[in-house]
């Protein structure tokens, strides 16, 4: 990518942001987020809790890629949630929909450039670990980037961050502790903490690639987060990152796995998964 495309991007990314700032000055006067959060598959109905919301579909949005995926329901929702200033996206972008990793970490930038300080991600995952179960939520503690890509690569421009962002501590330390903690009181929730490992996907792993992950300390697969993780450091913002494990991923007891039933999952744990971020929220400083 060439420096002149690479000012197209972080025009594209302003001009984004200044489409959405109109909208919310129109709406709610003098006001900016604090906070991002990035719903995966099943997850999309904590947007649906805001306070006085406002919808914006990724289709009004210069430049914004569309959301293809079922269970993401592909818009915007700005308001107060727990008390804190929030933009939620309902719904991703992923690599296997064709779109560039720069195309898919665009949302995490315009966020930025709204004024958010702290990026909450949240997928549905694969268990690896087989000391988790289905319906248990993963704190991530790490990653690890199977996709053979990465949305830094390119021409670096200062404005979106540095060459050589720092990787050492990707999930906010304080941020895993006060989740453990919250998640403590929660009736009926199991938190589990491990590594996330990012695949291309769309196709499910088989056995041989299973087994690899669990060698090599993988916790739990997905076919998200990680890039939108790189970005979100890149950028500069602290990030919390939450998996819904939805089935378990072990390759020698492995049963045929379909995206439905993926997102079944997730909306039988939903109210749990709700309640703890509702929880963060609440006691994260803004």
């Amino acid at each position: 990518m060439d420096r002149s495309r690479m000012s197209g991007y972080l025009g594209e990314i302003r001009e984004a942001a200044e489409e959405l700032k109109k909208r919310l000055a129109d709406r709610f006067g003098d006001w900016t987020p604090d906070i991002g959060l990035v719903l995966g598959s099943g997850l999309g109905e904590l947007g649906d809790r805001v306070d006085d919301p406002l919808y914006v579909g990724y289709e009004q949005i210069p430049h914004f890629p569309r959301s293809t995926v079922a269970g993401h329901a592909g818009r915007f929702v700005f308001g107060e949630l727990e008390g804190k200033r929030v933009a939620v996206m309902q719904g991703r972008f992923h690599y296997y929909e064709g779109y560039p990793m720069r195309r898919v970490v665009f949302p995490v930038y315009v966020m930025r450039e709204l004024g958010i300080r702290t990026l909450v991600l949240t997928n549905a995952a694969g268990g690896l670990n087989p000391s988790f179960a289905a319906g248990d939520l993963m704190l991530i503690a790490d990653h690890i980037n199977l996709t053979g890509d990465n949305p830094l690569i390119g021409p670096n421009d200062e404005a979106l961050g540095p060459r050589f962002p720092d990787m050492s501590a990707v999930y906010d330390p304080e941020l895993r502790a006060l989740a453990r903690r919250l998640a403590a009181d929660i009736d009926g929730l199991r938190l589990v903490e491990g590594v996330y490992c990012g695949i291309t996907g769309p196709s499910y792993s088989p056995p041989a690639e299973l087994r690899m992950l669990q060698v090599i300390g993988g916790d739990a697969i997905g076919m998200s987060t990680v890039p939108e993780a790189i970005a979100a450091r890149h950028a500069g913002l602290k990030v919390l990152g939450i998996s819904c494990i939805t089935d378990m991923a072990l390759p020698d007891s492995l049963e045929p796995l379909t995206h439905e039933q993926v997102v079944a999952v997730a909306e039988r744990t939903k109210p749990k998964f709700i309640e703890l971020v509702r929880s963060i929220l609440r006691h994260m400083a803004a």
